[in-house]
């Protein structure tokens, strides 16, 4: 089984978002009124290499998301988001590069639904589409809007397989489900930046577990803060995913990757695990 690291772009957030200040709406308020962005961050998704099939962790964003105007006049993509993503950074196109392509995936597993996760959809009518039910059931419809999704922009032909969790504890999580009949890749709920997030864990014999986290956290050194983000959309559930990884990582020798964490790469690289 080999996992690899694919970043689709940039993006630039403002800083309240990376780490929130203060609580309820006024925490997402702060987001919109902040006027420092971050520096660049990485659009991380990832390709795993499995003998049952080429499993993809998310899809990145697509080229045009570099202009606003290709968002709706909404004050979040309008004043608290800015991509940067050539044609050529897209995901199929990375693929290709890795002598792989987006017809090859069978599945491709959804962290979460936000645009810079799940934008780059369009590239994948063959792959069965995997995400938490709570997350589509969020996502869906003006509510779903409201939330920050932009479902007027899924592909038509978009019919995913919801999972709810019903698996076995996987540490510090009281439920999983198994995506790989192996068992060696299982998702695990970690709810909070939104309803129905979602975590990847892939576990491979004599080498540490490898949990790709997508926006569970922004980065690793957050997560060991408790550091919950700036739009997460239920503050509570957030502090305790971040607490379930904590001992989850502690546990047993886990490298954290997280979507936009720009050491994840080097991390994965590296094997670094998560210090005890």
């Amino acid at each position: 089984m080999r996992i690899h690291s694919i970043s689709t772009g940039h993006v630039r957030v403002h800083t309240s978002q990376v780490r929130g200040r203060g609580t309820g709406l006024a925490r997402r308020l702060n987001v919109l009124r902040d006027t420092q962005w971050t520096p660049p961050l990485p659009i991380h998704a990832w390709a795993i290499e499995h003998p049952e099939g080429l499993i993809l962790v998310d899809t990145g964003e697509v080229h045009e998301a570099s202009d606003p105007r290709h968002f709706p006049a909404h004050p979040y993509f309008r004043r608290a988001l800015r991509f940067d993503l050539p044609e050529r950074d897209e995901i199929d196109q990375q693929l290709l590069r890795l002598a792989l392509s987006a017809e090859q995936v069978r599945w491709v597993v959804l962290t979460h639904l936000h645009t810079d996760h799940a934008g780059g959809l369009r590239h994948f009518p063959t792959a069965e589409i995997v995400v938490a039910a709570d997350e589509l059931a969020a996502a869906r419809g003006l509510s779903g809007r409201l939330r920050g999704y932009l479902p007027q922009m899924w592909p038509r032909w978009l019919a995913p397989r919801t999972i709810t969790f019903r698996g076995d504890p996987v540490g510090s999580f009281p439920a999983s489900h198994p995506l790989t009949e192996a068992g060696d890749v299982v998702l695990v709920p970690t709810p909070g930046h939104t309803h129905g997030h979602l975590s990847v864990l892939v576990r491979r014999p004599g080498r540490p577990t490898v949990l790709l986290a997508g926006d569970a956290s922004y980065t690793q050194q957050l997560m060991l803060e408790g550091a919950v983000d700036g739009v997460a959309i239920d503050e509570r559930a957030a502090h305790d995913t971040l607490l379930r990884l904590q001992r989850l990582t502690r546990a047993d020798p886990t490298v954290y990757l997280p979507a936009h964490d720009p050491d994840s790469a080097d991390r994965y690289r590296l094997e670094q695990t998560v210090p005890a």
